[in-house]
């Protein structure tokens, strides 16, 4: 049986990456540079076809993942065409990231692609030498093989020799062709402007610690009895310099975890400017004996007097993304998952947000959320971040969101609501609720 004359692309992913990050960064860490993928797919395709003069059956991608649970790196890929993505594990040791299986898994697809003749050419884009023997057997089986080299860093050698010398055809990837798709990142900041502060990160992380705020309440309870200074005034129960916390009662992803003190984090006073979508602005201090909310979750501290229990009827009343879903929405929802969404934590929360608000049969319970920024009920915020485990944003270690990604996913909640109540019309005074 003839090959069918088309060509296969194989990708390490780690090897390509890595060398473009020391190429460009100077140092092999994936986390110095920023990488155009699809830009990046496209490049390969069209260099594997104008080298070999062969239409492309397919571009398998491997790379590792923390229990190979795909990241959104490897979510955007996977669904573009022509594109395979095979995962290997992802193991820290001695401080240093390592891949297992990947190797194995491109052996595995070398000499199968190469036996059942399924092309005449194939590219690797590797510099490993532990590919030597599948290399030799698909040239063994009739298949021509192009081994590509990303132009090393210095002068340096990136690549097995016994590769080299047993391929048929060798290039490189120099520089030019690299920072078409990939960019070093600038982690200097020296000139590159801060980020813009996100108003809604900040009111979380300004949280103050449970202990604190209870020994504050004391205080201020013990000498109001007394008609002390705290009878006449409020004091601040965070100066914003100290840790914070991010409590989750009964989430999914666990607890509260200590966060530790962010630098340029607002006090109170400079967050009494922070306003809640479609809301007025908030007092730096609430009044002593009024309920002065410090946690994005129902169940986390506040403050309020002794005799409030239960929940807020506000927070009772709006309704979960699951009860407004139909069975055909769910479906397109999956869909739409799989296909387009990336998996960033801040685009998640964008996502989860979106959908809410689209479907909501009144557009009131808006603005009764809005009166709770920057918390989110208890019942939506589980339900957002069991919608955000989906995308591989787990600490694999625990089976918990990381608290960054945390504060990601709702501070994008929290914008896409402010974007879409603001474009939303203010309904005429006297009217009722709007309806969509």
């Amino acid at each position: 049986m003839e090959h069918v004359d088309r060509c296969v692309v194989l990708v390490d992913a780690g090897y390509l990456l890595g060398a473009a990050a020391s190429l460009l960064a100077g140092e092999p860490a994936r986390s110095r540079i920023t990488v155009d993928h699809a830009g990046l797919i496209q490049q390969l395709r069209q260099r594997a076809e104008a080298e070999t003069a062969l239409p492309l059956l397919r571009i398998y991608w491997f790379d590792g993942a923390p229990d190979r649970v795909p990241q959104p790196e490897h979510r955007r890929l996977r669904v573009m065409p022509r594109v395979t993505v095979r995962l290997g594990a992802l193991t820290r040791s001695d401080g240093r990231w390592a891949q297992k299986g990947v190797d194995a898994a491109m052996h595995t697809e070398l000499t199968e692609l190469a036996r059942n003749r399924a092309c005449s050419d194939i590219v690797l884009v590797t510099g490993d030498g532990d590919l030597l023997p599948g290399l030799m057997s698909a040239k063994e089986h009739g298949v021509a093989v192009h081994l590509w080299a990303v132009q090393a860093a210095d002068g340096d050698y990136n690549q097995s020799e016994d590769l080299v010398a047993e391929a048929d055809e060798r290039r490189v990837l120099d520089r030019a062709w690299i920072t078409r798709a990939v960019r070093a990142r600038d982690l200097s900041g020296l000139c590159a402007p801060p980020p813009a502060p996100r108003p809604e990160i900040a009111a979380i992380l300004s949280a103050p610690l449970p202990e604190a705020a209870l020994a504050a309440s004391a205080e201020r309870a013990a000498e109001a009895a007394a008609g002390g200074p705290a009878a006449r005034a409020a004091a601040p129960a965070h100066d914003g310099t100290g840790p914070a916390h991010d409590r989750d009662g009964a989430h999914p992803d666990g607890t509260g975890v200590p966060v530790p003190a962010a630098k340029g984090v607002p006090t109170p006073k400079d967050l009494a400017g922070l306003r809640a979508p479609g809301s007025a602005p908030a007092p730096a201090l609430a009044p002593q004996g009024t309920s002065a909310l410090r946690w994005s979750s129902d169940r986390g501290w506040v403050e309020r007097p002794v005799s409030t229990v239960g929940e807020p009827p506000e927070t009772a009343s709006l309704p979960t993304l699951a009860t407004l879903t139909s069975a055909e929405q769910r479906w397109a929802d999956r869909e739409e998952d799989i296909t387009t969404v990336g998996g960033d934590p801040f685009e998640v929360g964008q996502v989860f947000a979106r959908r809410w608000m689209e479907r909501l049969p009144e557009q009131g319970h808006v603005q009764k959320l809005s009166t709770l920024y920057p918390r989110i009920p208890h019942r939506i915020d589980g339900e957002l971040l069991r919608y955000a485990a989906r995308f591989g944003l787990l600490a694999h270690k625990d089976d918990q969101i990381d608290e960054h990604d945390r504060y990601a996913i709702r501070a994008g909640f929290w914008r896409e609501i402010d974007v879409r109540a603001a474009a939303e019309p203010a309904p005429a005074p006297g009217a009722g609720p709007a309806t969509p």
